[in-house]
């Protein structure tokens, strides 16, 4: 008995989930709840973890969470004024920001600090500002990139047409982070980069070989410098759970482990972490999935990865839905690139990847990270408003309270004529993906209207109908050419004779007058006596 009752239940459960996900808003709003809970969570643990730290370095325990919290208020601004903009104020600064990412890169090499520190130079110290400008740089490239292949998937006929200027500028900004020394953020634009060759067409077997190449480097990279050929064998160890030097090079590693041990299911209580006493290096930062561990237990740190999978789906859901090329591309590669981000970081805290560096998105503390994702997320929550389902609900329903209370715009529909480089100034044609235009997909929409309209359409399906020539009303109408017809009993003059029950009684005639008996008048003839 219980096993029928719980079926139709489940069945009731899927029914109302789907009806929710259904629903215009659905991805807008989910897309905000899970941004504000994983960047509320970031914030408790940044606080929990940084209390023994910031007691002993700044003499109060709160100094690095208000830091952090400053960083996340200004990313929040951020957010707020992507949110204002419409998709041509974006699609119009993608070549500024690319031109100051670049500059900014420059300025690392030259000015640059963090070599001596963590091994890498990545970052400009201006005054009391800190910033790491290669985050920077990887959502920059992948504006630019999006709206690059955007247009040019439109009219290259070659590939080199579609990927060779974006191949030869990615190089470049790869080039650049590379010459830091940070191979973490290198890795991570170059997912940034494949991902937006992969999603917009590049053959399985060309990325494959690219994705060859990029590991193949990588490799060889990571042999040159001793440090990182290091901790590639602690995670082989790390793999297999042997740790033979735990004072070592592993010693990272090894209390991450510890940390997620002493969380067990439900965790020993926030705040109450021992790893963050000095035993944890990075705990506020590379390592703060062992603290969530730790502090929450199992139940937590599943929680925190369910938050990243509806990320990543709700994502993909928006960029599926884009009628707009370049929001679709833009969708895709920034929800793909964060999430991979996301489980990059907990994969080499759990040991299943080595150690790169890479934050957690949303949650690890510093200032660049967060304030440089929460406007990822502003422009990922740009794109699920513009939805075309969202846009037509916010037309007819108003918009829902957050962008009523925040006074954000209502979202304007996609119009292909202004979606171009320079459309909206010059108004040019739209060019279409795939083959081009026939006639009878040029002519559908007019067609369509006509037929809402009741209309008679001047035109046959293939083409312009010829003008008859005027006739003469006193000259006899042309009698139209008679059909052959098969079979049936034909009268003196070979028509067909009536059948049923109109023979004998006369048929209809032509413009619908009753004939009579044994008279034509128009129609048939009847049975001949």
């Amino acid at each position: 008995m219980s096993a029928p009752a719980t079926r139709p239940a489940r069945a009731g459960i899927r029914a109302r989930i789907a009806d929710y996900a259904s629903r215009p808003l659905f991805d807008y709003l989910l897309l905000l709840a899970v941004t504000a809970l994983l960047t509320g969570i970031g914030l408790v643990m940044v606080l929990s973890s940084s209390m023994a730290v910031s007691g002993v370095e700044d003499h109060s325990v709160w100094r690095g969470f208000l830091h952090q919290a400053a960083m996340v208020a200004a990313g929040v601004v951020v957010f707020w004024l992507v949110l204002r903009m419409r998709v041509e104020t974006i699609r119009s600064l993608t070549t500024p920001l690319l031109v100051l990412a670049f500059a900014l890169l420059l300025a690392v090499l030259a000015i640059g600090v963090g070599l001596e520190e963590v091994g890498s130079q990545s970052w400009l110290v201006i005054g009391p500002i800190r910033a790491q400008p290669s985050e920077f740089a990887k959502i920059a490239l992948a504006m630019w990139g999006s709206r690059h292949l955007a247009h040019r998937v439109r009219t290259a006929t070659t590939p080199g047409q579609l990927y060779g200027p974006f191949a030869l500028i990615s190089g470049v900004v790869l080039g650049l982070v590379v010459a830091q020394r940070d191979l973490g953020m290198a890795a991570s634009i170059g997912i940034v980069v494949m991902l937006l060759a992969l999603f917009s067409g590049l053959p399985m077997r060309i990325f494959a070989a690219v994705c060859g190449i990029a590991a193949a480097f990588f490799a060889i990279f990571t042999m040159v410098e001793g440090f990182r050929t290091q901790r590639v064998l602690v995670y082989l160890d790390t793999l297999f759970g042997r740790f033979p030097e735990t004072r070592a090079g592993g010693y990272q590693s090894y209390q991450g482990f510890l940390s997620l041990a002493d969380g067990s299911l439900t965790g020993v209580g926030i705040g109450q972490s021992r790893a963050k006493w000095f035993y944890l290096p990075e705990a506020k930062n590379d390592f703060i999935f062992a603290i969530i561990g730790e502090e929450t237990g199992f139940f937590g740190a599943a929680l925190v990865v369910a938050l990243y999978a509806v990320l990543g789906w709700v994502g993909l859901r928006i960029a599926l839905k884009q009628a707009d090329p370049f929001l679709r591309l833009l969708a895709a590669t920034l929800t793909t690139g964060t999430v991979v981000q996301a489980f990059i970081n907990m994969g080499y805290v759990v040991g299943l990847l080595p150690v790169t560096g890479l934050q957690l998105p949303l949650i690890s503390a510093g200032g660049t990270s967060a304030v440089v994702t929460l406007g990822t997320m502003g422009l990922l929550a740009t794109c699920a408003r513009h939805e075309p389902e969202t846009v037509s609900a916010m037309q007819v329903s108003g918009r829902p309270l957050f962008d009523r209370l925040l006074a954000i715009p209502e979202p304007l529909p996609y119009e292909p004529a202004r979606s171009g480089a320079g459309a909206s100034r010059t108004h040019r044609r739209p060019q279409r993906f795939g083959p081009p235009v026939t006639r009878a997909e040029r002519d559908r929409p007019e067609r369509a209207g006509r037929a809402a309209r009741g209309d008679r359409d001047p035109r046959p399906a293939g083409g312009p109908r010829r003008a008859r020539p005027e006739r003469d009303p006193r000259e006899p109408a042309p009698r139209e050419p008679r059909q052959p017809e098969r079979g049936g009993a034909r009268d003196g003059r070979g028509r067909r004779a009536a059948k049923g029950r109109d023979r004998g009684a006369g048929a209809r005639g032509r413009y619908g007058e009753p004939g009579r008996r044994g008279e034509g008048r128009g129609g048939t003839h009847g049975r001949r006596r």
